[in-house]
């Protein structure tokens, strides 16, 4: 399995031909792109940096076979208009999509502030082996081998990312929504989840457009 790196959150996974898509949103400049060549779009939570809905909109206008998973807060508004291409999920849920095996995990997004509702917010381990959080730090109850490490954003925390990473005990670490966060803070980040300093596994910066096997 082939996994491409996009702008901050989003993903490309590619498999025997076919394509899956998680996170396209506002902050990637090729989502139009990357939905067009995808079979089906993950959606982890309906803020704007993970989900253009105009965009995901068009392309279920566009394309009868495209299929959208995500939580009944993103899919839910076009349920009735796009039965059978949209999919609302949940944790616990499991299903195969594109020959991808998906398990759901997780209920929230992380918190940013009291003040600040907390959205529901979903998780997809991919083949048993990738794990894309979305904006959580939801430790699954299954070994992860390879976990999509968010890096910058309102709700991230230096401390609680390196403790996230301790329990999830994956063998290797690729850094995700990193759009806040210049090459400094990226390096400095990555020393932080280093074996030189807090973690047992390094933290790859894979630059967008790049693909790496996992």
């Amino acid at each position: 399995m082939q996994l491409t790196k996009h702008a901050h959150a989003c993903v490309t996974f590619t498999k025997g031909g076919a394509r899956i898509a998680v996170d396209p949103g506002a902050f990637t400049p090729d989502a139009a792109e990357v939905v067009a060549g995808a079979e089906a779009v993950l959606i982890t939570h309906e803020h704007f940096d993970h989900f253009d809905e105009e965009l995901v909109a068009k392309a279920l206008e566009a394309r009868p076979e495209l299929r959208v998973y995500g939580p009944a807060s993103v899919v839910g508004r076009w349920t009735e208009a796009r039965r059978g291409q949209v999919v609302a999920v949940a944790a616990g849920d499991a299903f195969n999509v594109a020959g991808f095996d998906l398990t759901v995990l997780g209920d929230l997004h992380a918190s940013i502030h009291r003040d600040i509702p907390q959205v529901a917010n979903v998780g997809y381990l991919v083949d048993g082996h990738v794990y894309h959080p979305g904006d959580a730090y939801h430790v699954p109850e299954v070994p992860v081998g390879v976990l999509l490490l968010p890096t910058s954003g309102p709700w991230t925390k230096v401390g609680e990312a390196v403790d996230y990473v301790r329990e999830v005990a994956p063998a290797r670490l690729v850094q995700i929504h990193e759009a806040m966060l210049g090459p400094l803070g990226q390096q400095s980040m990555a020393r932080f989840l280093s074996p030189d300093m807090l973690t047992d596994v390094p933290l790859e910066i894979v630059p967008p457009g790049e693909t790496i096997e996992v």
